[in-house]
């Protein structure tokens, strides 16, 4: 797994040496078979790799043998990629919400992004298209770095990783012009906790985004079991939580750039994400809740800046 050390020189050695220790067959039952799909991928002739509208490869390739290898790394959830043809149908469409912030974002141009949750490292691709110089994506879901390894191999772009690592293995001497958590303060135990280590990794003049389920009202819901069949969400923050939290934390010019609902055509089954979606965890009889009665997702992103 040698690409996975293939870092930027300016950090500090604490993603190489965590990267590499979490990165093993022990790490994962599923290590060998993933690393195999590594190996089977097909190359692709006369790559051209293209960030500006999606995550884009053109290319000749044995197209079936693509397919099947990348189809080990089941379920996507991030995405869509395009490859040489092959279309990853991912469980989201991550390019919608990419469309709620990418004006937020800006021009990247020499900017440092740490992305917390990043998944398969979908938003990583993006900010490079929008001229980041290096977006680091931490995820401890090995699945994820699997698939960003998959992917790397065609797009070919240094500047975009995924380690399998939490947000408690990145010291607070660390810091980005961007830090985004997006999908993860939900499953959170302290989300205020949470929002002040943004803070931490913020550098002075940066900004954090934080995109999340919220609910449309002045009180977070603390579901007592489980929310959407989740097991580990703890709160669900209204965005004037989210606000305060991030006023409480240092941030000031806070604004909520999007509040949406999300529907059964954004988060959805697929032929490469077949497990349950969205609509599995609706009540049947009212859409508008979940299937222990909590309202259904709505998502909202809210940025700050740090002074």
């Amino acid at each position: 797994m040698g690409t996975l050390t293939s870092l930027p020189t300016d950090l500090p050695d604490w993603p190489l040496r965590k990267a590499v220790e979490h990165f093993s067959q022990s790490f994962h039952g599923d290590f060998e078979k993933w690393s195999a799909a590594l190996d089977r991928l097909p190359p692709l002739h006369n790559p051209v790799t293209d960030l500006s509208d999606g995550v884009t490869v053109e290319g000749a390739v044995d197209s079936q043998a693509l397919t099947a290898a990348l189809q080990q790394f089941h379920p996507w959830r991030k995405g869509p990629f395009s490859v040489a043809g092959v279309v990853i149908d991912t469980e989201w469409r991550s390019d919608w919400k990419w469309q709620r912030i990418a004006d937020a974002l800006g021009d990247l141009s020499g900017k440092r992004v740490l992305d917390i949750g990043c998944g398969n490292g979908y938003f990583g691709w993006r900010m490079l298209g929008q001229g980041a110089r290096e977006v680091i994506g931490i995820d401890p879901t090995l699945l994820f770095c699997m698939q960003h390894l998959a992917i790397e191999k065609y797009v070919q772009r240094p500047g975009n990783w995924v380690l399998p690592l939490g947000i408690e293995d990145i010291p607070n001497t660390t810091q980005f012009d961007w830090v985004l958590s997006m999908g993860v303060i939900y499953h959170r135990r302290d989300p205020q906790a949470h929002i002040e280590q943004l803070a931490a990794l913020t550098r002075p003049g940066g900004h954090a985004m934080v995109e999340s389920i919220v609910v449309e009202r002045s009180e977070s819901l603390i579901p007592p079991g489980r929310y959407a069949r989740m097991r580990n969400v703890w709160c669900v923050p209204s965005t004037d939580d989210l606000y305060k939290w991030l006023q409480q934390a240092g941030f000031t010019n806070i604004r909520v750039l999007d509040v949406s609902p999300t529907t059964t055509e954004e988060q959805r089954s697929t032929a490469w994400m077949r497990f349950e979606s969205l609509t599995d965890t609706l009540d049947p009889q009212n859409p508008q809740r979940t299937v222990e009665g909590h309202p259904a997702p709505v998502r909202a992103v809210v940025v700050g800046e740090k002074p």
